[in-house]
């Protein structure tokens, strides 16, 4: 029977609306399965395509075989397996190309075989089936029917294959995201077992060792791993980058703590914190009458590190001058105290760390360069935490348990609702945000489990505080169409012509929209009516 809902085909606008909510519902379902029964049943309900269907390789077997579909009861599911090739579904996926076909009845490569339906229910349905691809690697197929009775069929089919086309991009993109996350374990796994022993560092401590401060399995905090693992036994310079609140103090510790020099000094000093008009003096001391105040000697955090590791903190923040002297001082390995006459010697190990682009830095004339060169001995880049999202339950479960331990407050768990609210959250502030939310909501639990409402208000989505929009985009549009119609009536005292110059329409455009909205445009004809 013919649809009636849809005669009309859809504008651009309803398009991009239901794409937005697909793409919404992919990036909340932490399951695939579950993000594409919604999926489907979406563009079944809002577009009027059925029996949607999502077939993906199997890499065991090599069949497709029925990820999802709807409408279709376990058995038909389980009876959907295709060789590569075969029928319809076999074919798109060997060829990576799209199929229409505009009455599947009249089809010999449709094999019926999940529905076993007759010919009379299969006259006059479309069927689409377009290639679900990541770049150049086909994936599965995506599928769906239609049974068309408009005259404008030709225009449906173009439409139908080209919205399939954009979910199967959806689809691909989430599906290599949770193929990535399913085979960082055992990346892991491999990792560790390759790791060379020379260093003295235990396999295990690369995930979470004792003493260690770095939680993280993700295939970002391996490279990270590997990375620090390599160089901490030696007395390179490491140039540690990335966003604010990544962890790079961290870094920097678990860099001391698998050094040679662990058992030396290790002092932290965080440039942007410092006046320009002490930090010399803080980095390299000063002689006693030095300055204005200078009551006696006092070694600078050089010396202090003698023998050990100094961290200088937010190291894009040192101005010129200083720059210029942190260069004599790695190139020299000695420093001069403000107001002294002899240079000291100094052997300490230097790790650096900054949020800026000291690349760009040097580009623009703000960072020396040669300064730049001496100090990416060895660059470590901290990924930011929306880039490592299977992190996230671990930190989260990391930070719960120390702040349980620190309020005195007893922890079991947290809620299902309140994880799905953190992995799907973009992080700016990266960990330091994430333990702040998590202490935050120790603080509030009173049961024993952070609950999705202990999250900060920035983290809420409309479901989970029943705040969902109570109107379309289209009503909403409307409104402010029909606002700006009469405030550029206003301004013109009821003049059409050059009312629809200012909004940029013409007058034609201009009158069916006055008469669609029932706007009276004599009323701002004279001032006095306004």
């Amino acid at each position: 029977m013919e649809n009636q809902s849809f005669k009309a085909l859809p504008t651009e606008l309803e398009t991009l609306r239901i794409l937005f909510d697909l793409a919404r519902v992919m990036d909340k379902q932490v399951e695939l399965r579950g993000a594409l029964t919604q999926v489907l049943s979406m563009i079944d309900v809002r577009l009027g395509l059925n029996r949607g269907m999502v077939t993906l390789l199997d890499r065991k077997s090599g069949l497709l075989v029925i990820e999802e579909a709807l409408g279709f009861t376990p058995e038909e599911k389980e009876r959907g397996r295709y060789r590569l090739g075969e029928g319809l579904v076999g074919t798109v996926f060997e060829t990576a190309c799209k199929i229409v076909v505009p009455d599947l009845a009249q089809e010999s490569r449709f094999l019926n075989r999940a529905g076993h339906r007759s010919k009379e229910d299969l006259k006059g349905v479309t069927y689409y089936c377009v290639p679900i691809k990541s770049k150049d690697e086909v994936m599965g197929t995506l599928s769906a029917e239609r049974r068309i009775g408009f005259s404008n069929k030709e225009e449906w089919m173009a439409f139908d294959v080209s919205f399939l086309e954009q979910v199967a991009s959806l689809v691909a993109d989430s599906a290599k995201l949770r193929e990535r996350i399913q085979e960082e374990q055992f990346h892991l796994h491999q990792f560790l077992m390759t790791l060379p022993q020379e260093a003295g560092i235990q396999k295990a401590e690369l995930t979470v060792a004792p003493g260690s401060l770095l939680i993280g399995t993700s295939r970002f905090m391996q490279e990270l791993y590997s990375l620090i693992q390599q160089v901490a036994p030696t007395d390179a310079t490491v140039l540690i980058t990335g966003e604010s609140g990544t962890g790079k103090e961290l870094v920097a510790q678990e860099l001391f703590r698998l050094s040679r020099r662990r058992d030396k000094p290790f002092v932290k000093v965080n440039c942007a914190a410092l006046p320009e008009s002490i930090i010399e003096s803080e980095l390299f001391g000063h002689e006693k009458g030095a300055f204005t105040g200078a009551i006696s000697q006092r070694k600078g955090r050089f010396e202090l590190a003698q023998g050990g590791t100094i961290f200088l903190d937010e190291i894009g923040e040192l101005s010129p001058q200083v720059q210029v002297k942190l260069l004599r001082v790695l190139q020299e390995r000695e420093i001069e105290r403000v107001g002294g006459e002899r240079p000291i010697p100094i052997d300490v190990r230097l790790i650096a760390a900054t949020n800026r682009r000291l690349e760009e830095e040097v580009r623009t004339g703000r960072f020396r360069e040669d300064l730049f060169y001496r100090l990416n001995v060895f660059p470590i880049h901290v990924p930011p935490l929306r880039e490592r999202k299977s992190d996230i339950i671990l930190l989260a479960d990391h930070f719960a348990e120390k702040y349980a331990v620190k309020h005195g407050k007893l922890i079991k768990r947290i809620s299902s609702p309140a994880l799905d609210l953190l992995s799907s959250y973009h992080w700016p502030g990266n960990v330091r945000e994430l333990e702040n939310c998590i202490e935050r909501a120790v603080i509030l639990s009173t049961d024993g489990v952070i609950h999705a409402y202990h999250l900060p208000p920035s983290l809420q989505s409309a479901q989970s505080t029943n705040t969902e929009p109570t109107s379309t985009l289209e009503a909403a549009l409307s409104r402010l169409e029909k606002e700006m119609i009469v405030e550029a009536l206003k301004i013109t005292q009821g003049n059409m012509s050059e009312a629809a110059r200012r909004l940029g329409i013409t007058e034609r455009q201009m009158g069916l929209r006055v008469h669609h909205y029932g706007i009276n445009w004599r009323l701002y004809r004279n001032p006095k009516n306004l």
